[in-house]
């Protein structure tokens, strides 16, 4: 695993900017630019929940993603998503070889608010293969996250 950090300030409420990045909507609009044919979740925010992060895999038009649940969430402070398997075709995997390239992994959020601008602080855990991929695509989602909660 390779640990990746990015970090975005945004003109709003650390409120404002939990929910633009958690609300549906919201969610599918800023996470485009990792699946053009679209991201979603499945499950909810509470600490300990299940969650799905699917999309459409282009290619085969079938339903893949992540499996995951959510560590831990402070509201408006902290949110930590540990993955813990993989979807392919909606099925979920978490023993096979290919679901432990990814897994444990954990995506970790900070949310600091001084002034009205609230920091976002993103830490996460990346297999190798997707790592410089991420690299590119996460300063693209946080742009567009921050479009949102300015509006």
């Amino acid at each position: 695993m390779q640990k990746l950090h990015f970090i975005v300030e945004i003109n709003a409420s650390k409120e404002k900017v939990w929910d633009t990045m958690l609300a549906d909507q919201t969610y599918r609009e800023w996470t485009l630019v990792f699946n053009p044919s679209g991201s979603y979740f499945k499950g909810d925010w509470s600490q300990g929940s299940k969650m799905l992060f699917v999309g459409t895999d282009p290619k085969t038009g079938k339903e893949g993603g992540m499996v995951s649940r959510v560590a831990e969430n402070k509201p408006y402070e902290f949110l930590s998503i540990e993955h813990v398997g993989i979807m392919n075709e909606g099925i979920e995997d978490t023993t096979s070889e290919e679901a432990k390239k990814w897994t444990p992994s954990f995506e970790n959020y900070t949310f600091s608010e001084k002034d009205g601008v609230t920091t976002v602080t993103v830490d996460m855990d990346s297999a190798e293969v997707m790592a410089e991929e991420f690299s590119k695509m996460w300063p693209q989602g946080l742009q567009k996250l921050k479009e949102l909660a300015e509006k």
